[in-house]
């Protein structure tokens, strides 16, 4: 039924992935699918804040990230699950979309809070991903 899984994790927040990974992992090994774990660098948002930051800071970020995710791998996906590591910067939404559509992915994996006041203004990132998605999305609430 699935045969590439993407599995959008925060690195530094473990409830992101405690309880959505070894959900993403079950259905690789039912189904036989690829795991594809996707971590995001978020942007500044604002161009006038990234003049405080080095010059270099995007790609050295992108860097600790990609080595966190392979750790993060090594450690929690079993050695019989086919793994991808995938490592964007930007919007966490927009990447976690244009990564699923990337990869053409079958199911969108990913860890939800209860929301906070804010959230229902703004969206949740969970929740932006769910409305504007290509394909079916689990939301593992953490």
């Amino acid at each position: 039924m699935y045969s590439d899984i993407l599995l959008a994790v925060d690195l530094t927040d473990e409830s992101s992935w405690n309880k959505a990974l070894p959900t993403a992992v079950g259905y690789c090994q039912s189904f036989g699918a690829t795991l594809h774990m996707l971590s995001v660098v978020p942007d500044f948002g604002m161009t006038v804040v990234g003049q405080y930051f080095p010059k270099n800071f995007e790609n050295e970020a992108v860097e600790s990230a990609r080595k966190e995710l392979l750790a993060l791998a090594e450690r929690q996906v079993p050695s019989g699950v086919a793994v991808e590591h995938v490592v964007a910067y930007g919007s966490i939404y927009e990447k976690i979309l244009a990564a699923a559509r990337t990869i053409e992915c079958d199911l969108i994996v990913m860890a939800s809070q209860r929301p906070e006041l804010k959230d229902y203004l703004l969206g949740p990132n969970a929740a932006r991903v769910v409305r504007h998605a290509d394909c079916s999305v689990l939301v593992v609430r953490g």
